[in-house]
């Protein structure tokens, strides 16, 4: 494999760096939106009392076990009805429903383990709910909400089965533009094929080193403060 391969990417694919880039905006919308209701819902799920909570926790976990089969065809008609197959807001809201029960079950076991007191002295301060989340709740579990938001957008990344049931060709995401690589109706160019795999990383590896950039903040804040 050479740079001529990684030049030869877009003629063998013409629209691949199209697909690349919707493919990276498609997971980091679905990954925020992800986070945004599954923190409201965990953190309802974490402050609530009553019969039957660590069964609808564990439901959460059962949910996110599901083989892609249990909901692509329900999911698949849900968006056809509503008028979103073949587009990009299909593909964020398809991508977010299906993470969203593992992103509620992960983030519920880091908001059991805050202690309720700094919330009591926020309410007692006057604080409202949503300003209680921003300014108290959320930036004491920041490690927690980043690393669930990158591991929603890696499986966003991933999905295959989804994006490729609710689309035609007119929108791709980078899985599905990866199988017309290999398809029988060409000569298979495993150099080329390499090479757009190689590029489809890319977004991943930054990912992580933002990730790493951001613990590594968050831990010299935390000694600062200490």
């Amino acid at each position: 494999m050479t740079l001529d391969h990684f030049r030869e990417i877009g003629i063998a694919e013409p629209t691949f760096w199209q697909e690349l880039a919707t493919s990276t905006v498609a997971s980091a919308c679905a990954a925020v939106l992800t986070i945004a209701c599954s923190f409201l819902a965990a953190y309802g799920l974490a402050r609530s009392r009553f019969r039957g909570e660590r069964l609808l926790t564990q439901s959460f976990l059962v949910l996110a076990s599901l083989p892609a089969m249990a909901y692509v065809i329900p999911l698949s008609d849900l968006m056809r009805r509503a008028h979103l197959v073949d587009t990009f807001a299909g593909i964020v809201l398809t991508e977010a429903a299906v993470t969203a029960p593992l992103a509620v079950y992960v983030l519920h076991g880091a908001l059991r383990q805050l202690s309720p007191e700094w919330e009591e002295a926020a309410f007692l301060d006057g604080a409202g709910l949503f300003r209680l989340l921003w300014q108290v709740v959320l930036p004491l579990t920041v490690p927690s909400v980043v690393a669930t938001a990158i591991v929603m957008f890696v499986l966003d990344w991933n999905l295959l089965l989804v994006p490729l049931v609710l689309t035609s060709g007119e929108i791709k995401t980078i899985p599905v533009a990866m199988m017309d690589f290999f398809t029988f109706e060409r000569e298979l160019d495993w150099p080329t094929a390499a090479a757009a795999l190689l590029v489809s990383l890319v977004p991943l590896a930054i990912l992580a080193g933002v990730f790493h950039r951001v613990l590594e903040r968050f831990s010299l804040d935390s000694r600062r403060t200490s």
